[in-house]
């Protein structure tokens, strides 16, 4: 098996059992690969295994949300695209963000830079667009920020409602919610 079929398969298991939850047995049985095989793939163990997983992550975000944000288009259409994007990611609310679960616990001390980065990266991006659409930048990063905060609480609530209606509601009105032209203090 390829090293990117076997980090497509350790992704399910980081993002259902966190970095410490994600045990060689489970990584094994997720793969099919003995731990022989896993260390051949990944000689330094489950952190890079985990650290494989987060570039994959990061650079399946980067061609299909951020890019969505680069693009030629109006900054409505942008962040619509965005939004539709991020449904599929996400499978309409029921994947769980990998960078909130590897920001917990020992994982967050391994892995704090490149989640850090990729969020601002995002908040960047995002509060880009705005500026583009004629927002101020303060107010524009602030509506960046918040939205971040809402998709990622609705991921949340997907998570402990077992209801995808959240998640739903929150990309349907983003973008008009976004672009408001009044300012909410």
């Amino acid at each position: 098996m390829s090293r990117e079929k076997t980090i497509a398969k350790l992704i399910g298991v980081f993002r259902q059992y966190g970095y410490e939850g994600a045990t060689l047995s489970r990584l094994s049985e997720a793969t099919g690969l003995g731990r022989a095989s896993l260390y051949h793939h990944f000689p330094k163990g489950k952190e890079e295994m985990a650290e494989a997983v987060l570039e994959y992550i990061n650079s399946c975000f980067e061609t299909t949300i951020l890019a969505s944000l680069r693009t030629n288009d109006n900054p409505s259409q942008r962040l619509r695209v965005m939004c539709q994007n991020l449904n599929e990611f996400y499978s309409q609310g029921q994947n769980t963000c990998l960078l909130n679960v590897m920001s917990l616990g020992q994982a967050n001390d391994l892995f704090h830079a490149p989640i850090q980065q990729a969020l601002k990266t995002w908040i960047d991006q995002l509060a880009q667009v705005l500026v583009e659409a004629g927002i101020e930048s303060t107010i524009a990063r602030q509506r960046a920020e918040d939205a971040v905060i809402q998709i990622q609480g609705a991921l949340v609530l997907v998570r402990g409602l077992d209801d995808i209606a959240p998640f739903k509601r929150i990309l349907a009105n983003l973008p008009e919610n976004l672009l408001e032209d009044k300012i909410v203090s």
